[in-house]
């Protein structure tokens, strides 16, 4: 046996290998710093919004500041006597001054009398009208206290004890309490 190298065969294996291991690190690295994506981060360029925008030449656009206008007084001392920390509720003005001519007592000529006040009439009838059934020529409407089943009337009819139906329109009826009185248009609501 000839002895070429004088360093025993695990030692050069152990060698290769470590050679290998640093070559397979070296190209990693290498692979690393050029790839793209190892690049640090940006901020997302504008380009496409600056470009939406007209360029203002020299005098267009620019603003004109006035600074002599800037220059006012202080507001007055009105304020002054205002005090955050207290509570306080500025007095109403005075009245206006009486007319020197006394108004005319009842009786006297030139009185006025103050209008009487509207008639009071019934209260308004609180009854939903909700819709119309017919059948033929005879029609029955159908009404609604919100408190229980519908109930239906013809023309002329009670409703509720309390009530008479005078008139069944197309989307509306009219409707009086029994003695004649408060005679009441009711739309039609739909539903109960």
């Amino acid at each position: 046996m000839a002895p070429t190298d004088q360093t025993p065969a695990s030692e050069q294996g152990r060698t290769r290998v470590l050679l290998i291991v640093l070559g397979v690190v070296a190209l990693g690295g290498l692979i690393y710093a050029m790839w793209p994506a190892a690049e640090p981060k940006t901020a997302p360029s504008n380009q496409a919004r600056d470009a939406r925008k007209p360029q203002a030449t020299a005098g267009e656009g620019s603003l004109e500041v006035r600074l002599d206008e800037l220059k006012q007084p202080p507001p007055g001392s009105a304020e002054a006597t205002r005090n955050p920390f207290r509570f306080y509720v500025k007095p109403l003005p005075s009245p206006p001054p009486r007319s020197a001519t006394p108004q005319p007592l009842p009786g006297q000529p030139g009185y006025v009398a103050p209008a009487p006040p509207p008639p009071s009439g019934p209260p308004p009838i609180p009854i939903k009208f909700i819709g119309v059934l017919e059948q033929g020529r005879n029609r029955v409407a159908i009404f609604s206290d919100g408190k229980g089943q519908p109930v239906y009337a013809h023309e002329g009819e009670t409703v509720l004890g309390q009530y008479r139906l005078l008139r069944i329109g197309v989307e509306s009826v009219t409707m009086s309490y029994l003695d004649g009185k408060g005679v009441q248009q009711i739309p039609m609501r739909g539903g109960l």
